[in-house]
């Protein structure tokens, strides 16, 4: 891999997909699309509670979308949770702006405001295969996808299907099952030559960490944790993770069982990208490949997400487009985050979105470079136990958290005083794995000389933004 380049550079590609783009834009029906029609095949491949530092279990996605694309070093999921997580790539919005605070709340999202209903009222084929919200019902087809396979409930094994509107028990591992679909999905598209967008969403690595049988003993390399599995002194840090009580066993366990289930993954992006290469479409397909969050391997005690920590937050994130110019093997250091997928695929597409729906996120195709980026989780009710509401201004070198005394209601909508509970402050530059809250017994001398009035501000508006606002 090179070294970091200072931003993506789109290729000026077949002079003609600039037409194709503006009746895109216009919103092209399917009926219209043209045999030269040259904008790109759009794929994305989103696994589940997936952290960096598994590159052993997918060598071969990593062959391909790294070594022939780019590799986000600093990509974020805006909210270390399943279902909001997808809300964002779908929208290219943050939690508080699609709604989708929680895993209960799939019901808020608004449909129409995602990359899909774009694509696929612009002329694209549009395929869903695998995991799709927390909460959908099986019965209930995914608006804006022509052909389908969802998996409800998310499960390993034998699992239930919806595939294209008739529900049926499947009795295979389901990525085998995802791999399949998807590479029927591609041959179709040797009859139908609309441009086509594919997203793939295999339960891995989600717990219970189900490996396929051929990989359920596979060896994986040892692993002696980092700095903060576990933290020894977690006295500067909120009360839930100084009761939080994951061991170096445990991380190793959770990691072990991960890193198995990701072969198979691995498996079907290899099998996803060769059929590509067999019909000549590798070359003009927009890829992307992201964990919905990352995960704790005992981090600071923490076994879970949700958490601001830096395993949790950050993601792999990889995205190749030859034809695009996105084939370099380089590595971009920019603050990059889920929100920035759907911005990225419409510009590929020369697709504007609608006014009515701005969108956080920004395409990585310019040279767009944010200062920060900004994560948040909203607790469900007023339980106890577990991280509280939060949000967190991410810079290239500094982290600044909140906890508020606030959760969501039955309709997740926010509730409660908004009082800040706890503050986290970190120099991620010397402090990687935050072991050192520079808040905690800070003096107001020293918080003014760490920034913490601006920072807060700048938090305060971060949460309430959107579009052009958004960090």
């Amino acid at each position: 891999m090179s070294e970091t380049t200072p931003s993506l550079k789109r290729r000026t590609f077949l002079a003609a997909s600039a037409a194709a783009g503006a009746t895109a834009a216009a919103g092209w029906p399917a009926a219209a699309a043209q045999a030269a029609d040259t904008r790109p095949n759009v794929l994305v491949i989103v696994t589940d509670d997936h952290p960096k530092q598994t590159a052993w279990a997918i060598p071969k996605t990593r062959a391909w979308l790294t070594g022939g694309g780019v590799e986000f070093t600093r990509g974020h999921a805006t909210t270390p949770l399943c279902a909001p997580g997808r809300s964002s790539i779908f929208t290219g919005q943050y939690a508080h702006n699609h709604g989708v605070r929680g895993n209960q709340h799939a019901a808020n999202l608004n449909h129409h405001s995602t990359v899909q209903r774009y694509l696929q009222q612009a002329g694209y084929r549009t395929g869903l295969y695998g995991k799709y919200l927390n909460g959908w019902d099986v019965d209930d087809n995914p608006p804006y996808f022509d052909e389908f396979a969802v998996l409800a409930p998310p499960t390993y094994t034998n699992g239930t299907w919806n595939v294209d509107g008739t529900v049926q028990t499947i009795n295979n591992y389901t990525t085998t099952v995802v791999k399949n679909r998807a590479l029927s999905f591609l041959d179709r598209s040797t009859a139908d030559t609309r441009p086509w967008f594919l997203y793939l969403a295999p339960y891995a690595s989600h717990g219970p960490n189900t490996p396929e049988g051929k990989y359920a003993d596979t060896p994986v390399p040892a692993w002696d944790g980092r700095p903060s599995v576990p933290e020894a002194d977690r006295s500067d840090k909120p009360g839930f993770i100084q009761d939080a009580t994951g061991t170096l066993a445990d991380g190793r366990n959770i990691r072990t069982n991960q890193l198995r289930t990701l072969l198979s993954v691995d498996d079907a992006v290899q099998a996803v990208h060769d059929k590509l290469e067999a019909l000549g479409q590798l070359d003009n397909t927009l890829v992307f490949f992201i964990g919905d969050n990352g995960f704790a391997w005992a981090d600071h005690g923490w076994t879970k997400k949700s958490v601001p920590y830096t395993p949790v937050v950050e993601v792999p994130f990889f995205v190749s487009w030859p034809a695009g110019g996105l084939d370099t093997g380089t590595n971009d250091s920019r603050l990059a985050a889920n929100i920035d997928i759907a911005p990225t695929i419409l510009d590929a597409a020369g697709i504007t979105p609608d006014a009515q729906y701005p969108q956080d996120g920004h395409s990585l195709l310019g040279s767009h470079r944010r200062t920060r980026v900004l994560t948040e989780f909203f607790k469900h009710g007023t339980g106890a136990g577990g991280p509280h509401t939060w949000a967190s201004y991410i810079g290239a070198n500094k982290q600044y958290t909140e906890y508020y005394q606030l959760h969501t209601d039955a309709n997740g909508l926010p509730t409660g005083s908004g009082a800040v509970l706890f503050r986290e402050y970190y120099d991620l530059a010397n402090d990687p794995h935050q072991l050192v809250n520079k808040l905690h017994n800070a003096t107001p001398a020293q918080e003014q000389a760490l920034g913490i009035p601006a920072l807060a501000a700048q938090l305060a508006a971060d949460r309430v933004s959107s579009g052009s606002t958004a960090p």
